[in-house]
């Protein structure tokens, strides 16, 4: 018998899956989070709902908030389970569910003044943020962009802002206003620096309308760089049936994500903090060197097997990593261009790092999706596999895997794979990538014409050429083939 999922089941849940050991009514807030997607339910609330199991820190609830129409669905579908999330695990060997609690609303989306007001609460100390890579209106170098147009917006009408940075400036001048000490701004996102990329973009808002506040918040406001890892797919029918199926559940959308997950984070907090030390995140002086791990390994690397795999119509991840020749085309580009560059992490073997995330990508359990990992592609290649390129390039070493990697995202770009089957872009540039990619085939120059994707990349005479090799090589070979050109020391020219 299935019950659907509400405080008032939580008993009834517990005969298949963990719940809350603590009252849900003991918890007052202490944290406003903005994008309450799949990944924020799957690891900050999840560390938040292992410390509140201690008994410990009640004063840390979460408050979810947002701006976009996904940000409303969700809210409409966590209300009407009071807030509570589904939290299955799947590692190779076991399945496990909880129910998580730790957070207690989600404020109505498209209602500055609500949100505004509860960012001046005294009660919230930490504002965080899961907004995605494409959300802090940045370039390829990580410079903050105050002229784009929803910026420009709140820049004019600071009182009735849109973005979320438009509504943590108003939080703060409120907070300011009142004589209330500032929140701490803590970004969760896959960004390098997303501590300083948060910081360029809170105060560059506010420095559109009010400079001295901008000044304020530069010299009161916490901004802890971040590492975060979990691997979280999307939810579909499929995981709320299997929910439902397996543990007698209806979770209007529940999380699935593998057993392994991670936190380095920063101590630099403005208004105090939870004591999640107590329940796994390693807190540390300088995150530089995990971030740089973690981005450019495992992000680099779902980067890199994405495009091959779709045009190899591939559709999950386990089953491209099963397949030999992209597991050694990772493994090979992961060795001679990756992990070379990545500078030393403390007490941490790169190697060793990179054999645990091939053993997570083959989770078939995770069931996560190629399309997932090829979306937004313009957002995360200049963030997960430019930065290595260039950092190759400025030590004075080859390319070859790296340019395949940029070669390989162009060719999927031109919109059909190897069998000729149409692909569906999920990309905020997908037009302008989809025009420039049919161009590139006679052309190459012209997918790297966009500055605000490839920056100095586009500038090396070595890039250019093996791009346009590489390119070359898979109109004309195929993706398999020119895989394994790759492999035999072959496709360089």
């Amino acid at each position: 018998m299935t019950c659907k999922l509400s405080l008032a089941t939580l008993p009834d849940a517990a005969r298949t899956v963990a719940i809350p050991g603590y009252d849900r009514a003991s918890l007052k807030a202490g944290i406003v989070h903005f994008g309450v997607g799949n990944f924020h339910r799957a690891h900050q609330a999840v560390y938040l709902d292992d410390l509140f199991n201690q008994g410990v820190d009640h004063d840390w609830a979460i408050v979810g908030a947002g701006v976009l129409p996904s940000d409303a669905a969700m809210r409409e579908k966590l209300a009407a389970q009071d807030f509570l999330t589904t939290v299955v695990e799947q590692d190779n060997n076991k399945t496990a569910a909880r129910v998580t609690a730790p957070m207690i609303d989600i404020l109505p989306v498209g209602d500055p003044v609500a949100t505004v007001a509860k960012l001046a609460d005294p009660d919230i100390r930490i504002v965080s943020l899961t907004i995605t890579e494409g959300g802090y209106f940045i370039d390829a170098t990580g410079t903050f962009n105050p002229a784009h147009p929803a910026i420009a917006a709140d820049g004019k009408n600071p009182n009735a802002p849109k973005t979320v940075f438009g509504l943590i400036v108003a939080g703060l001048k409120a907070r300011k206003d009142k004589g209330i000490g500032p929140f701490t701004v803590m970004s969760c996102d896959n960004i390098p620096h997303n501590g300083v990329v948060t910081a360029n973009a809170v105060v560059g808002t506010a420095a559109l309308s009010d400079p001295a506040l901008a000044d304020w918040i530069r010299a009161n406001v916490a901004f802890p760089n971040a590492m975060v890892d979990r691997i979280t797919p999307a939810t579909g029918q499929r995981e709320i049936d299997f929910l439902k199926d397996n543990f007698e559940i209806e979770d209007n959308w529940p999380v699935y994500c593998e057993e392994f997950k991670q936190w380095v984070l920063e101590d630099k907090f403005t208004a105090g903090r939870p004591a999640l030390e107590k329940v796994g995140v390693t807190f540390v002086p300088d995150v530089t060197p995990y971030e740089h791990m973690k981005i450019r390994i495992l992000n680099g690397g779902h980067a890199a097997i994405a495009y091959p795999a779709a045009l190899m119509d591939i559709h999950f991840v386990h089953d491209s990593m099963e397949d030999p020749l992209i597991r050694a085309f990772l493994a090979k580009l992961e060795k001679d261009e990756i992990i070379p560059i990545v500078p030393p992490v403390p007490n941490t073997s790169l190697t060793d790092y990179f054999a645990l995330i091939e053993r997570r990508l083959l989770n078939p359990k995770i069931a996560d999706t190629i399309p997932r990992l090829a979306q937004d592609g313009s957002n995360r290649q200049p963030k997960f596999i430019l930065p290595s390129t260039l950092d190759n390039l400025r030590q004075g070493r080859d390319v070859v895997g790296l340019s395949l990697v940029s070669a390989l995202w162009c060719r999927y770009f031109a919109g059909k794979t190897d069998s000729g089957k149409d692909i569906v872009f999920n990309d905020i540039s997908a037009e302008r990538l989809h025009s420039a990619a049919l161009k590139a085939k006679d052309d190459p120059s012209a997918f790297l014409a966009f500055d605000d994707i490839f920056g100095e990349v586009a500038k090396s005479d070595l890039f250019r050429k093996r791009f346009a090799h590489a390119l070359k090589t898979l109109w004309e070979k195929g993706t398999r083939e020119t895989l394994q050109l790759y492999l035999d020391g072959k496709l360089a020219v």
